[in-house]
């Protein structure tokens, strides 16, 4: 059975190996074409001031190959295959129309290819001809997110010890489940929970019952399938012996799925090793800037509890303009029904309105849209709102950003989203052009890995259940 699934899994096993087994990668970065556009000695200066930085923000580079050693064992690559079917499989989905990776484009790091997702009700498309009501906001990226303690734009499902490895205070998820999904031994078991639960964005409106029916549903539909219960039962002997799968198993499959999803071998990793030819110098330049003058480091943080992530991974107001979907699944926040409360939503404090959690920027190149709504279509604008969030704010016009036509209608009320800006984007950043181009190209090559631009060799063939795999373009 485990050579079967490596061969069905040829792609899966290949980008995996090295993170898996603890082995560092230097060979595609510094395969990169540098161009030296300094004296030598300029360039030793430039090399010198990033590593020096890079230490005092107790950057290694070497996170992705603490994966294994973290979770205390080895990936069990017959199990992610098994996650990787469910994942791409719309039997999870209740309302028979929409998967995990529907919200999760593998050419988008396995994130949304939309501004604001789309879930049930959707036209079988992933990709930017996808259309049907939208939801709140955008769904995030998957890659690396086994290093994320806390989860979704609100952190509504987050680790305790602010370490997702760690339960030994529990997991703290909103009503029903609350702190029950504490005896699960990785943030992300808990979370495949929830989303087969979610009426808008899964499990649709028809199905009556609690979060606990839903989930025993679709334990039911896979059980009845022969191909899961073959799959299930080459990594559990107990099903192989007869014995029912359970969600804990389906649960177990998809966060292993998820944990092969880590692409945290970027250029920058393979700088902070040693290997200073793996940046250009505008990426070092960038790099530079971004920890220095453009002080973007304050929040999109490295060390500590942030696990090199580039994220604090906690919530602030930035000043993001407020999209409403002509059609829509979700009621929005506010007395015009046309706001997002962000963090209040959880909390449920007015002075937590607007906040939303720091995106991680690994891989961020592969998003087609930035911002918790998808507010921003372009880089280069994204990083721009966060120099100059007011400025930006009162600009904004949706046709201009470039969002969808089913976006561009009135936004939701500014003045309060300003009033409660995170006081370290209260007075501008002034960076000149050349200072903001460096800046964009460190975010948008320097912090790519390589391998999450061929996740698309994830989506299967076919399916267990033989339902139609969405067209993803």
């Amino acid at each position: 059975m485990h050579f079967q699934t490596c061969r069905t899994l040829g792609a899966l096993c290949a980008l995996t190996a090295m993170t898996a087994c603890g082995v560092e990668r230097s060979a595609a970065p510094l395969s990169r074409d540098v161009t030296a556009v300094a004296s030598v000695d300029a360039s030793a200066t430039l090399d010198e001031r990033l590593t020096r930085v890079l230490r005092e923000h107790q950057f290694t580079g070497r996170i992705g190959s603490t994966l294994t050693a973290r979770l205390g064992r080895s990936l069990n690559l017959p199990l992610a295959n098994v996650g990787r079917l469910a994942f791409f499989d719309a039997e999870l989905g209740l309302n028979n129309d929409n998967s995990c990776a529907g919200c999760h484009n593998p050419a988008n790091g396995f994130g949304d290819s939309q501004s604001i997702a789309i879930g049930i009700q959707n036209n079988g498309i992933v990709g930017p001809g996808r259309t049907g009501p939208r939801n709140q906001r955008r769904s995030p990226v998957l890659t690396n997110i086994a290093f994320f303690p806390r989860l979704m734009w609100n952190s509504r499902f987050h680790s305790n010890a602010s370490d997702p490895f760690d339960n030994s205070r529990g997991f703290t998820f909103p009503p029903p489940e609350g702190a029950t999904l504490s005896y699960l031994p990785h943030l992300l078991n808990a979370q495949a929970f929830i989303p087969p639960t979610e009426r808008v964005e899964m499990a649709g409106f028809a199905f009556p019952g609690t979060n606990d029916d839903i989930r025993n549903e679709v334990i039911r539909r896979l059980n009845a399938i022969p191909t899961y219960r073959e799959l299930f039962g080459g990594v559990f002997p107990h099903v192989r012996n007869g014995a029912a799968i359970t969600y804990n198993e389906l649960a177990a499959a998809i966060a292993e799925f998820e944990f092969t999803l880590t692409r945290a071998d970027a250029p920058i990793d393979a700088f902070a090793r040693g290997h200073a030819g793996a940046l250009t110098d505008p990426e070092k330049r960038g790099a530079l800037v971004f920890f220095g003058q453009g002080r973007c480091v304050q929040c999109h943080a490295v060390r500590g509890v942030s696990n090199e992530m580039f994220s604090d991974f906690q919530q602030h107001v930035i000043g993001v303009p407020q999209l409403v979907p002509a059609v829509g699944n979700v009621t929005f926040d506010g007395p015009g029904a046309n706001e997002d409360f962000g963090l209040a939503q959880v909390t449920g404090r007015e002075r937590d309105r607007y906040a939303f959690r720091t995106s991680p920027l690994r891989n961020v190149a592969l998003q087609p849209t930035f911002m918790h709504n998808g507010a921003f279509t372009r880089l280069e604008d994204a990083i721009r709102h966060h120099l100059d969030p007011v400025a930006s704010s009162r600009a904004y016009t949706p046709a201009a950003a470039g969002v969808a036509p089913d976006l561009r209608g009135p936004l939701g009320p500014s003045a309060p989203v300003l009033a409660r800006l995170d006081r370290r984007l209260a007075v501008p950043t002034v960076l000149s052009d050349a200072e903001f181009n460096d800046l964009v190209q460190f975010v948008r090559t320097g912090l790519l890995d390589p391998r999450s631009t061929t996740l698309a060799s994830l989506i299967p063939g076919r399916v267990p259940s033989r339902r139609p795999v969405h067209q993803f373009q």
